[in-house]
């Protein structure tokens, strides 16, 4: 298992806020990073969001059901938190929607968020996928089933409207995420298509894109037409 450390931010601000909270604010904060943009770039009423996780929730609820949790970690096992947490820090103020599964939920997700931009609700979509597993490390052992090697990750995705089309398919069985983002990475969950993503952007591949996500029995597909990103900007 490959475990985050909890991110250097404001202490009295995130004093009390679990690591999975911690780690969805900081990856936006690196997504803005990328984006060469200010937090004031995604707030307001035109930013959507949409939250995505599997795991994540795990950590606050096993916190605050054993006796060696404490109530501090309640406000954190609602499906809510981690979303509010985020949407409160960069003032996001848009539509919004919370998806929990495994890696073809982070599918759905992309997709969703198209769906929102295409109807026009808002004009920029923030897609966020966190998966903890360290807290619960024991449980997860025992379970078995998981492909493993347990990696933790917190990607932000930014979307806009854009140039060709998305096609959303679904079906049975299993086929390698894009660019083998499990092979090469891990067992990273719901965030699985966003590291796809990611991979075939640092590749420097154009389109058409393609990504599978694998979960239980079913297959969830996403192709673009073109490549779903801007080449990366090139120093002078």
């Amino acid at each position: 298992m490959l475990s985050l450390e909890r991110p250097a931010l404001d202490p009295e601000r995130f004093r009390r806020s679990p690591r999975e909270c911690v780690l969805g604010v900081a990856a936006v904060a690196a997504m803005l990073e990328d984006a060469e943009e200010g937090p004031e770039a995604i707030a307001g009423e035109d930013t959507g969001f949409v939250f995505v996780t599997a795991a994540a929730y795990a950590a606050s609820n096993r916190a605050h059901i054993e006796p060696r949790g404490s109530n501090v970690y309640f406000p954190y096992t609602a499906p809510a938190a981690i979303s509010g947490e985020v949407a409160i820090e960069y003032g996001i103020r848009g539509p919004y929607g919370i998806l929990i599964g495994g890696p073809t939920a982070g599918a759905d997700a992309i997709a969703h968020a198209a769906e929102m931009l295409e109807a026009g609700t808002c004009r920029r979509v923030l897609v966020l996928g966190v998966e903890i597993f360290e807290e619960c490390a024991d449980l997860y052992d025992r379970a078995g089933g998981l492909d493993g090697p347990l990696v933790e990750a917190a990607c932000g995705l930014w979307l806009e409207p854009g140039e060709g089309a998305l096609t959303l398919s679904r079906g049975r069985g299993r086929r390698g995420g894009a660019g083998g983002a499990r092979r090469r990475l891990g067992e990273m969950l719901a965030c699985e298509p966003l590291a796809a993503l990611a991979l075939h952007r640092a590749s420097g591949r154009q389109g058409p894109v393609e990504i599978h996500a694998a979960w239980r029995g079913e297959t969830t597909s996403l192709r673009w037409s073109h490549a779903p990103y801007r080449a990366r900007r090139r120093a002078a």
